[in-house]
């Protein structure tokens, strides 16, 4: 027997739209894991901008996305997402986002904003940060976040990129063990949270069993991205099984 009615519909409570790098196969899986009953996700591809600090790197980013948000938004979004921490690590924090919404006519967010933004609802000041990146990258991370007051006391990564851009596709095949472990040696005691960054780590399911293991708040670059998307899109809905920041903010 056929479960749908008439009056049933995709996305009646809203429509989220997402912008990937091409390699990323974890954001898109993990936002359809969590997703609400009513709400949907629309995704396209972007290069990846990893310089967004000389004028030539930020005027192809800029390209790229007015590109991709306007191309998304002719499907009537609630609201729109970058999901690459690296690519929008840009200051203003939420100079990009405004863009993107000023260009597509939908309330948009960043991944690195995102971050911010978490910490801040959190009123977290001090975090330790798994990545699975190279030193450069992850250094470019702590200044970014120092920028917007947030103080690192550890970072740690795995070195995925340190020989270009055609290692990034690792980060997704990297075995969760292995994850896990390298999450755990980035705790610090002087650390009011634990950030794992970037979109492509395969983390979400490991959130909430590593919150009650540190006795802190865990922090994703999907789960904060995908925080402020359903906040931009009026969706208030929280989360027993997300962490504490879709559980309380």
């Amino acid at each position: 027997m056929n479960s749908f009615s008439n009056e049933t519909f995709y996305g009646q409570r809203g429509k989220l739209g997402l912008i990937v790098p091409p390699t990323n196969t974890v954001n898109e899986a993990e936002w359809n894991e969590a997703l609400p009953k009513g709400v949907t996700l629309h995704v396209t591809r972007m290069p990846l901008h990893a310089d967004s600090s000389s004028e030539s790197g930020r005027k192809a980013l800029y390209a790229d996305i007015e590109k991709s948000a306007s191309d998304l938004a002719q499907a009537g979004l609630s609201a729109i997402a970058y999901g690459c921490t690296a690519g929008s690590m840009v200051q203003p924090i939420d100079q990009l986002s405004d863009f993107m919404s000023e260009i597509s006519g939908v309330p948009s967010v960043t991944t690195a904003a995102s971050i911010v933004h978490a910490m801040q609802a959190l009123n977290i000041d001090n975090i330790s940060i798994a990545t699975p990146y190279h030193d450069a990258l992850n250094m470019h991370e702590v200044e970014f976040l120092a920028a917007s007051g947030i103080n690192t006391t550890k970072i740690s990564g795995l070195g995925i990129g340190s020989g270009g851009p055609h290692e990034y596709i690792q980060i997704a095949r990297t075995p969760v063990n292995i994850i896990k472990d390298h999450i755990l040696s980035v705790d610090h005691p002087d650390a009011d949270a634990l950030l794992i960054s970037c979109t492509d780590f395969p983390v979400l399911g490991l959130i909430s069993d590593l919150e009650e293991e540190l006795g802190k708040p865990v922090i994703t670059s999907n789960q904060a991205t995908f925080w402020a998307t359903l906040r931009a899109a009026s969706i208030e809905d929280r989360f027993q099984h997300l962490g504490r920041l879709l559980a309380d903010c």
